[in-house]
């Protein structure tokens, strides 16, 4: 099997957070003395990309680590779900652990969805019941859980399963250029908003935030990145609707 590792953004609580629901890559080097991190120039400024490498397949096999430790109740209004985090063990580089911290982190910002009053979200430890669960998951095994055709580029969400497919988690999309962290947050945010029963909505205008519920991993539309469900303190979305954009696919 080949493995493509590729440099991942900051993990923990950096590494926060396409969208498509179906009702629808150097092992580190070794050098004496060690180099400086490297650093991507982009129009945005440097970017530091000497982090921790996420590895995955493009295939991988379907058995995962499901995150042990549970978490505390986020939100104080609203209906109360459980979710378990589960992360395909063919991904190296990050932990099932690593990857709960950074979406409960999603969750705790009071711009998500439990910020709203309507929902309050507790990542479930071992042996707990959950509602349902979010999956980072290598691509062929995303088309798997999404009960889709051969896509292996975005991510949904299928009944009880909010399937981050890891070649988004890694790369993002060109419409976010190098803001991965802010991508991240999106992904979890608009996955998991399918869960809450929200559909796709449309861009409300040129120039403005595009809804979290806007299918971003596929084109703006005009509007600009927007991660939350929650815009300067208010929920914010757009005409429902969604796009009729192309496919995309990885090099």
């Amino acid at each position: 099997m080949n493995v493509l590792r590729i440099a991942g953004a900051g993990l923990a609580v950096l590494a926060l957070a396409a969208c498509s629901a179906p009702a629808t890559e150097s092992a580190p080097l070794e050098a004496s003395p060690a180099p400086p991190p490297a650093v991507e120039k982009t129009s945005r400024g440097p970017v530091n990309v000497a982090v921790p490498e996420i590895g995955y397949p493009k295939e991988g096999g379907g058995q995962y680590e499901i995150a042990a430790a549970g978490g505390p109740v986020i939100g104080t209004a609203g209906q109360l779900l459980t979710y378990r985090i589960a992360l395909e063990r063919d991904i190296t580089g990050l932990s099932a652990a690593g990857f709960a911290e950074a979406v409960e982190a999603v969750f705790a910002d009071p711009r998500s969805w439990p910020g709203t009053g309507k929902w309050r979200l507790r990542r479930a430890g071992s042996g707990e019941r959950f509602d349902f669960t979010i999956y980072l998951a290598t691509p062929a095994t995303r088309d798997k859980l999404c009960v889709s055709s051969y896509d292996r580029y975005t991510s949904c969400r299928n009944g009880n399963s909010v399937v981050i497919n890891v070649a988004r988690w890694v790369h993002g999309v060109p419409d976010y250029g190098a803001d991965l962290v802010t991508y991240r947050q999106y992904v979890v945010n608009h996955e998991t908003g399918h869960r809450l029963f929200h559909g796709h909505e449309l861009c409300p205008g040129p120039g403005r935030p595009a809804p979290v519920m806007e299918q971003q991993t596929l084109g703006l539309h005009g509007c600009t990145a927007n991660a939350w469900p929650i815009v300067d303190g208010r929920e914010y979305s757009g005409p429902s609707g969604q796009y009729n954009d192309p496919a995309r696919s990885d090099p």
